[in-house]
């Protein structure tokens, strides 16, 4: 028998999930369809291990692939190459000083690509996040341009990277690092890319990822700073 997505109902409490393990094989991960993106319902979904991704065409998607790409912040890899750029680039780091300017940096066009999965109602959404608290920017800035970062939600000790960007070398991966000596246990990537592995990003089971979660987003909040990681202070 054919499995289907779950449809959330219109008017469905925010909690109303399925199991993440109820999710699809093919395609990986897709777990329900519907539902909205109001704040509730957005951090009732990631602290059960789910996240939207969907394009403009398509309704509102909900996943929990299986793997799933995780960064254990002790283990994060830094290249000679990078270590090289934090000494000698004027980078400077903030937190949460343009949240939705870094959002819409992640949304801009990008080669090979035709489109984002980041569309108006995604930034908004995050944009009401961030206003409560919950989701934030680690931003690179050189000199009084921003060039590089990555948005995502906090809940506890635990970071769910959404997207990053880099308009100079090396400054999405600079902002990555920073978010890594912040105190969070465990920083979810949703998808392994050679890019995030190459930066040491790990495939856990599903089980796995759900279990650490469980501990993790109980834990006291995290509280993000740029405290001694200014320019001349990264190490």
């Amino acid at each position: 028998m054919h499995r289907r997505p779950f449809l959330i109902e219109a008017g469905a409490p925010p909690e109303a999930f399925p199991r993440p393990e109820h999710a699809l094989h093919e395609p990986n991960g897709l777990l329900a369809i519907g539902g909205d993106l109001r704040p509730k319902r957005l951090l009732a979904a990631y602290r059960r291990g789910i996240f939207p991704w969907y394009n403009e065409d398509q309704p509102l998607l909900w996943w929990s692939p299986d793997p799933r790409a995780v960064f254990f912040p002790e283990r994060f890899h830094c290249s000679r190459s990078l270590r090289r750029t934090l000494r000698r680039a004027d980078f400077s780091l903030r937190v949460d000083t343009d949240f939705r300017q870094v959002i819409r940096a992640c949304a801009a066009p990008r080669a090979a690509q035709t489109g984002t999965w980041i569309t108006p109602e995604m930034i908004e959404a995050y944009c009401d996040l961030h206003s409560l608290g919950y989701a934030h920017s680690v931003e690179i800035w050189q000199d009084a341009r921003l060039v590089g970062g990555v948005y995502g939600v906090a809940i506890g000790r635990v970071f769910f990277g959404e997207s990053m960007f880099s308009k100079v070398t090396d400054a999405s991966k600079a902002a990555l690092y920073a978010l890594c000596g912040m105190g969070f246990g465990m920083i979810d990537c949703q998808m392994a890319t050679p890019h995030l592995s190459r930066l040491g990003a790990l495939e856990l089971p599903r089980t796995d990822f759900l279990a650490l979660l469980g501990h993790w987003v109980r834990a006291p909040a995290v509280r993000m700073s740029a405290a001694g990681r200014a320019h001349g202070s990264w190490f």
